[in-house]
């Protein structure tokens, strides 16, 4: 038999019929806006179930539908050297977190939606603990995470009037005590590690009672008083995330139960990958974005199991084959680790390479035809050890945060055999406002509507996108839209219009199927690969500071997680300290060709980052330095000598590309 027949033997296994019409994803409304087409009546869905309306009646609906079966799972060593996942059923989370809002209660901590916990946290148990605490008495919990910095968290332990904050670690317990005079309200602090001596004289000179995880479940379980909960409404607020998409400072976003819940429903509209009892999903993407807390509150309504990763990004293979997972939530960065890995090693053989890539065009071929499966030819011939460093058991991935490039979702979906979804939205919108559809095997879109959400594109005459030609600013409206950010109308209203229209800043394009493709930003403010959001006017506004520096464009694309920058540098600096500190002379431009100056420049920019406190994700990795200044006659600069953005990328993107070559 040749090879025809094994291509062709059970060629329609794994066939799916599509949600919708492939070629008409979405269905226009009167007012212009877009629903999913999977919408028969036309209106939004905001739930699922009766009895999950809140994330505290999900995991009450999870422990009866798994008759109490295994909830949250972590690593444990044992003596003879292994390291298998060891679980607690939905009754004992339950029953720890019944013991830990009790002991809130022992300290004072009040109770109702005005009262705000923090959590300062690896992904781990006691994070899922703390969380379902908070619910029990309806109060609302406030994730804490480090890019934002000291000072970022100071201005959240504030404005959110924060009494408690349950921390993993001793040093982040540390950092907080030592912000604790600018902090009046921070009354206790729990850790998940040993009391060191360091840490019990900083409590005892800042006034700080400082407690472990232990001791405050046992304070909760020997509790002679333990009231009876007060459970949250579907109105009620959930949490707030604040988000450090801007300059200056962080923005706390209020999301209700009822809002989390609606988010929920796109992961519950599949057909073919709904969530069962009998799934395990892997948690490593941080419990603060909203992203993971929406996968992993539809997994508890379910039944099903999350496992935690153990904390160390360089670990995370080896959790994965251990746990098997078949649910796993993925961000761009991490395909795209896979990707280049697999393509190193292809890349160093001729018929590796061509294998590689008739396997790619064959499976490309089965999904554009809705055969979703991994166990054709291709898949055991060239894929199975990609499935295998995966654990073996995916059936659904689903990415978002940040763009993947086309030929990276094509290949991991060819590769998992798996149905993978992308997802697009933004915290205001709780995690996803559209996401692909299963099967759906184009790429370069962010999908259709989810079921409980309507979109539109409105107007953005500046940029010169148009709702008449299918473009302009993605508006979202819907049970998903956030009820405000916290203690600032002003900054609400800037985004949220009297329509109940969220307006992300992003610009869209329909598709001629229905789905969204992003193709701009309204604002100047965007995510890297990684997921990082990065505001180059800030950046830049430090950069300038470098006494080389006279003007900078700092650039960026979500499929890249880097940033690069062109400099227009100081000639009256330059000139001499290139005689002083490298004995070169010349003129401004032969001097801006020189290897040795480009480095000079950007080591001094690195350090002038640096000290105005930019994260390592903020700091450009490579310059062009331009000897002509951006102007207002060369059309660089507004007639208010701002940076034109899209004029500098068009003038420049030659050198852009180079600069990115050459890092890659």
């Amino acid at each position: 038999m040749g090879l025809g027949y094994y291509l062709t033997k059970n060629n329609n296994d794994g066939k799916i019929n599509p949600l919708v019409d492939p070629m008409n994803q979405t269905v226009k409304q009167k007012d212009g806006s877009r629903i999913t087409a999977y919408l028969k009546d036309g209106k939004l869905q905001s739930y699922v179930y009766d009895d999950a309306r809140t994330l505290y009646q999900g995991v009450r609906r999870g422990a009866r539908v798994s008759s109490n079966g295994p909830m949250l799972g972590r690593r444990v060593k044992r003596p003879d050297g292994t390291e298998p996942y060891e679980w607690l059923s939905y009754n004992e989370v339950i029953e720890r977190s019944n013991d830990v809002s009790t002991a809130f209660r022992e300290l004072g901590i009040p109770t109702g939606n005005d009262t705000n916990i923090g959590i300062y946290c690896k992904n781990r148990p006691e994070w899922i603990i703390t969380e379902l605490a908070s619910y029990n008495f309806s109060n609302v919990i406030v994730p804490i995470y480090e890019t934002l910095g000291f000072e970022a968290c100071v201005f959240i332990l504030n404005q959110s009037e924060m009494q408690i904050v349950v921390c993993d670690a001793v040093s982040k317990a540390m950092g907080l005590l030592e912000q604790k005079p600018n902090c009046p309200h921070l009354k206790f602090l729990v850790v998940m590690e040993p009391i060191t001596e360091e840490l019990r004289a900083a409590s005892e000179k800042h006034g700080v009672r400082v407690l472990t995880m232990d001791e405050l479940e046992k304070m909760g379980r020997e509790a002679k008083n333990r009231p009876p909960h007060q459970p949250p409404k579907p109105e009620d607020l959930a949490t707030i995330c604040y988000t450090s998409g801007t300059t200056g400072t962080p923005k706390g976003v209020m999301l209700t139960h009822a809002n989390v819940i609606a988010d929920g429903v796109s992961m519950e509209f599949f057909k073919y990958t709904g969530f069962y009892t009998t799934d395990v999903m892997i948690s490593f993407l941080p419990l603060a974005h909203m992203l993971e807390r929406v996968i992993e509150s539809v997994c508890f309504a379910k039944g099903a199991k999350v496992g935690f990763y153990r904390g160390d990004i360089r670990l995370l293979v080896d959790d994965i084959k251990e746990l098997r997972p078949t649910v796993v939530p993925v961000v761009p960065r991490v395909l795209n680790r896979l990707y280049d890995k697999v393509m190193s090693e292809v890349n160093k053989s001729y018929v590796k390479k061509a294998l590689f890539n008739l396997a790619i065009a064959y499976k490309t071929r089965e999904m554009q035809n809705f055969i979703i499966r991994n166990n054709g030819f291709f898949d055991n011939l060239v894929f199975k050890k990609i499935r295998e460093s995966m654990g073996g058991r995916v059936r659904l991935m689903v990415t978002g945060s940040a763009p993947l490039a086309e030929n990276v979702l094509t290949f991991v979906r060819a590769a998992m055999g798996c149905i993978v979804v992308e997802g697009y939205g933004q915290t205001e919108c709780v995690a996803a406002c559209t996401v692909s559809m299963e099967g759906d095997s184009k790429a370069g879109h962010v999908g259709m509507a989810i079921p409980s959400a309507s979109i539109k594109l409105v107007d953005v005459p500046e940029l010169g996108y148009f709702s008449k030609d299918e473009a302009g600013e993605v508006c979202v409206k819907g049970p998903i839209v956030f009820r405000g950010y916290y203690k600032n109308e002003e900054q609400t209203k800037e985004v949220l219009d009297e329509d109940g229209w969220l307006h992300t800043g992003d610009i869209g394009r329909w598709t001629k199927e229905g789905t969204l493709k992003i193709v701009d930003r309204k604002k100047h403010i965007f995510k890297l690969a990684q997921g990082e959001y990065v505001a180059p006017e800030k950046i830049e506004n430090i950069y300038v500071r470098s006494k080389y520096v006279a003007q900078s464009f700092v650039y960026g694309e979500s499929l890249k997680t880097c940033l690069i920058a062109v400099v227009v540098p100081d000639a009256e600096e330059l000139i001499p300290a290139c005689k002083k500190e490298l004995n070169l002379s010349g003129t401004l431009e032969e001097l801006c060709e020189n290897k040795d100056v480009v480095k000079m420049v950007l080591e001094d920019m690195v350090a002038i980052g640096k000290k105005g406190g930019l994260f390592s994700f903020e700091q450009v990795k490579d310059i062009y330095l331009c000897p002509e200044m951006f102007t207002v006659e060369n059309d660089l600069l507004t007639p208010t000598l701002k940076s034109k953005r899209p004029k500098l990328k068009a003038h420049f993107a030659a050198e852009l590309g180079k600069m990115y070559s050459k890092l890659n």
